[in-house]
């Protein structure tokens, strides 16, 4: 131990600081047996600087370079613990052992190699200003006696830092001509303003540069200027500022800086510090220059100032000029001896400046670096005026920036229009991507890019069978219009040199354009525009169209517009290519929804009606929304509506299946309940992602009874005569694939002349209205047709209906679909209807009551027809059926023979064979009839018949004698037959 020291003693006083520390960091890790040691020394505010290591690799040495001397690690604790006790300070490398586990021994909270930290305070002028630092290996804390030799160490590098010699400066040596005027080029002078109370150190661009520091790293923090200098020279020159500080001096230092290569190279530095009333230190403001060069240099750093190409000004503290340059000379108009001590704000050139003394006295004020630009009146001159406080005074740098400031604007004006460009590039490239139809790609073109361009008219047409169709235009007379719709495509026009040439054809005038067309001198005037651009539409490799803007006076676009109405114009043709797509799609869609749909409703005696199918907005692809009026056999007649839910194709054609599957149920002569069961049964089996709402009307004209069943649709609005509205109160079955059967029904006696209204959801909901609000307002503009004496046009009121609910200018999300039926009673008079015996007499009885009634209704040319009809039917129930038989006529729109019997089973037609005694029957009365069926009934069957009321001659129904004689026995050839013995008398 004691031969260490006695070593350390032999070395010659005057060796370098980083020597000393390399030394005592070396002897006192060998001594203690420990991995290895720092030193560090106090920087300005609370900030420790790494300036020495020995045994420890750059990884661990990191996070040590900058502590803070006021946290909890050993060497900031040595500065204050081992000063005040004299001795160092011990901290375990275990949490466990050390008094707070939580308080870290590590910057990184990481663990350290050995058993712990031993640090002892190094002192000058009775102040810690560092700490020397080991760590120690497996023999743990230092004895008495390891602390005695550390703390001797540490007063021997005391004792040789205050025998090192400053850092020297670069070696003087003349520099060459060509140096000098380089070092005279590229003077740079900058400046700091060091906050000495929260340690915010303020650079100039000047100074960044100097000190080595990128912008995107510069923090304004004093911890900046610490790692930028030479670890050698930090110790030195944080003494010369503290003695600066204390002493009220000026700070002049020269020292070693890192620049951005990584190298060191000498720089100067000189500042003063400023106190408050108290005379406690606040900030510090300084210059700075790089000082690599020699004294010749230096010495011509002078003339460097004088003919620098920007100019210099030095005023004292009561501004006046101590130092102008040949530039500053020349701007104000001054030689240097003119200037020299004269105060600046006495001179006329300056006096011409308003605000420039307010302005720089303001800075001046605040004590720190400044910078703004003055305009020269009347010259159109600009200068940038920086403004540096310094120790004797302050320092102007003026420089003329009249053509940079031009270059900023003419680029900041590019740039603005750049930006525009790409915004509404932007802007037109997320409208045509919502874009669905061609309609709204032209929309979308025409809002977007006739105002950023001043135009005044669009059109874009496209090709088809060789001829321009319009799709949409703006800004054009309709008579304009009208000429170019639907033209040839033909030569020596410019649309059709744009599309062949696959160019933008740009006319400038009116002028430009007939000269290019002479044939067409009369069309700028047509038109009322004065330039043209005409851009072809070019997707996929073909051009199929041209897009047209023009503008309402001569205008000549610059290169620029063209590239960019020629970049705008393929987004324009891409977008105009998909919707053309869609647009075919949609008129395919429509096409089939329209054949899905009834042409026309049938004319029936039993209801009038109307009916409306108004699409969902284009874009929403074709709904599944449907109507339909089914006549059915005695005086009934069902009326239908139904909602598929979804949009697009596969929703069309299930709407059309389940339209005919409905036909196919209602012909069958079913109840409501069981159709529905039906429908939901061809629903559920077509995926789980199908669901479809309907409801169904049987309405009876003979007993004005209607029979209702819905699966998940809203209920019809019924309206008596007197104008009453009101919705059934009908269950609310879940829709079609969804729902469980059985289906209710519900029967509401009906008044003569009653309206029946059926719709489907779109007609009263949408997102902005509830369907109970919706509902509402069908009901009120009911009313109002009653009140107005409209009601009796159902046309008339589909459209004030359809109007007041689904606006025009309100485009609709989901389809809906309208009926309206009115109501009308066969009467009693128009009915008639007879029990007839269970046995053979039937037909006789049968024929007469036919005889009767038709003489009395006027229709005696039916009676041969209706006769053997009416035969036929009762002879095959008393023949294969059983009683109560019931016969009964209907006089409406046709006439109706019914026979009802107590059987359910259903006749078949068949063909009968020559040798057959029978299968003729129902042939006969297919021959006879415009058409006949079956339903079945509460009690049995019903076989009925159908005529016209006026048939063609020659036509069906029309009956000879010969075929009466065919059909009837005479009346003694009845005996014959034992079962039919005595009918002959009947007839």
């Amino acid at each position: 131990m004691n031969e260490r020291l006695a070593l350390l003693g032999s070395v010659d006083p005057g060796v370098a600081e980083s020597e000393v520390f390399r030394l005592a960091l070396q002897h006192s890790v060998a001594e203690l047996g420990a991995l290895g040691g720092t030193i560090h020394l106090r920087g300005p505010m609370s900030a420790l600087r790494l300036v020495s290591a020995t045994g420890l690799p750059t990884a661990l040495t990191g996070p040590w370079e900058i502590i803070d001397q006021e946290g909890p690690l050993a060497p900031a604790r040595a500065l204050h613990e081992g000063d005040r006790t004299g001795k160092g300070v011990w901290i375990p490398g275990a949490a466990a052992d050390r008094a707070d586990p939580d308080v870290p021994i590590c910057p990184s909270r990481a663990p350290i190699p050995g058993s712990g930290l031993a640090a002892v305070p190094v002192i000058r002028d009775e102040r810690s200003i560092g700490a020397l630092t080991v760590i120690t290996g497996k023999n743990g804390e230092p004895t008495s006696a390891h602390w005695q030799f550390l703390r001797e160490v540490v007063a021997w590098t005391e004792e040789r830092m205050e025998q090192a010699p400053l850092p020297a400066g670069p070696v003087h040596s003349e520099m060459s001509g060509d140096r000098l005027r380089q070092a005279l080029k590229e003077v740079r002078v900058g400046s700091w303003d060091w906050h000495i109370a929260n340690g915010e150190l303020i650079w100039d661009e000047a100074a960044m540069e100097l000190y080595g520091t990128r912008p995107e790293e510069y923090t304004a923090r004093v911890e900046n200027w610490m790692r930028c200098v030479h670890p050698d020279d930090l110790g030195p020159t944080l003494a010369l500022v503290d003695r600066a500080i204390r002493g009220h001096t000026v700070f002049e230092a020269e020292y070693r800086v890192r620049g951005l290569d990584g190298t060191y190279g000498w720089h100067q530095a000189r500042g003063r510090a400023t106190y408050d009333e108290n005379g406690e230190p606040l900030r510090m403001i300084g210059m700075g220059w790089n000082s690599n060069e020699s004294r010749t240099a230096r010495d011509a750093l002078g003339r460097a100032l004088r003919h620098m190409s920007d100019g210099f000004l030095a005023v004292d503290d009561d501004w006046r000029i101590t130092f102008a340059n040949l530039e500053a000379e020349r701007t104000l108009d001054l030689s240097e001896a003119e200037l020299f001590g004269r105060v600046l704000w006495d001179l006329p050139t300056v006096r011409e400046l308003p605000g420039l003394e307010r302005r720089c006295r303001k800075a001046a004020a605040e004590d720190k670096p400044t910078g703004f630009d003055i305009r020269v009146p009347g010259t159109g001159l600009r200068y940038h005026l920086r403004l540096v406080p310094g120790p004797d005074g302050r320092t102007l740098y003026l420089q003329d920036v009249t053509e940079k400031r031009r270059h900023e604007e003419e680029r900041r004006i590019a740039e603005r229009a750049a930006s525009e460009r790409a915004a509404r590039i932007a802007e037109l490239t997320a409208a045509l991507a919502k874009a669905t139809t061609s309609r709204d790609v032209v929309e979308a073109v025409a809002r977007r890019v006739l105002p950023p361009f001043a135009a005044s008219g669009l059109a874009v047409q496209t090709i088809e069978d060789d001829r321009l169709c319009t799709v949409g235009a703006i800004g054009y007379p309709k008579d304009f219009l009208a000429e170019i719709a639907n033209r040839p495509l033909t030569p020596n026009r410019p649309c059709h040199d744009a599309i062949s040439t696959e160019t933008p054809v740009f006319l400038s005038s009116s002028a430009e354009f007939v000269a290019g067309y002479p044939h067409l001198v009369g069309m700028p005037a047509r038109a009322a525009q004065e330039a043209w651009a005409f851009l072809p539409l070019t997707a996929s490799g073909n051009t199929f169209g041209v897009c047209v803007v023009t503008f309402d006076r001569p205008r000549r676009l610059t290169d620029e517009e063209r590239t960019l109405l020629t970049t705008i114009s393929a987004l324009v043709a891409q977008a105009l290519d998909r919707a053309r797509l869609y647009d075919a799609e949609y008129s395919r869609s429509r096409e089939l929804q329209r054949g899905l749909l009834p042409r026309e409703l049938p004319d029936l005696a039993a209801c009038t009606a109307a009916a409306r199918y108004l699409p969902a907005a284009q874009g929403m692809g074709v709904g599944g929304d449907w109507y339909d009026i089914i006549p059915l056999s005695g005086g009934q007649v069902a009326l239908v509506v139904g909602d598929v839910m979804g949009h697009g194709l596969p929703q069309a054609a299930t709407m059309g299946r389940l339209r005919t599957a409905v036909h196919t149920l209602a012909d069958l002569e079913l109840p409501p309940d069981e159709i529905m069961s039906h429908l939901n049964d061809i629903v559920g089996n077509m995926g789980e992602e199908s669901y479809a709402t309907c409801l169904y009307a049987l309405y009876d004209s003979i007993t004005q009874t209607c029979s209702i069943t819905r699966a998940g649709h809203p209920p019809p609005a019924v309206v008596h005569p007197d104008g009453t509205v009101y919705f059934p109160a009908l269950t609310a079955d879940p829709p079609l694939g969804a729902a469980e059967p059985p289906f209710e029904t519900v029967e509401l006696k009906v008044p003569e002349g009653s309206l029946l209204v059926l719709y489907t959801d779109g007609l009263v909901e949408s997102s902005k209205r509830e369907i109970d609000e919706g509902m509402g307002e069908l009901a009120r503009l009911l009313r109002g047709a009653y009140e107005a004496g409209t009601e009796g046009d159902l046309e008339g009121l589909c459209d004030t209906l359809t109007t007041g609910l689904l606006p025009a200018e309100q485009p609709s999300a989901d389809d809906a679909a309208l009926l309206v039926a009115r109501l009308h009673a066969l009467t009693g008079d128009r009915v008639a209807s007879w029990p007839l015996p269970d046995d053979p007499r039937a037909a006789g009885q049968a024929r007469r009551h036919v005889r009767e009634q038709l003489s009395a209704w006027g229709l005696a040319d039916l009676t041969p027809t209706t006769e053997l009809l009416a035969s036929e039917l009762v002879g095959n129930v008393v023949r294969h059926a059983k009683g109560p038989v019931r016969l009964r006529l209907l006089h409406g729109a046709e006439l109706i023979c019914e026979v009802f019997d107590g059987s359910l089973t259903m006749p078949r037609i068949r063909r009968a064979t020559e040798t057959d005694e029978g299968g003729r029957g129902l042939q006969l009365i297919t021959a006879l009839s415009q058409r006949w069926g079956t339903r079945y009934t509460p009690t049995g069957k019903c076989i009925w018949t159908e005529q016209a009321l006026h048939p063609p001659e020659g036509g069906r129904g029309d009956v000879g004698e010969d075929a009466l004689e065919l059909m009837f026995l005479g009346a003694g050839e009845f005996d014959d037959i034992e079962e039919l013995r005595g009918l002959g008398d009947l007839s």
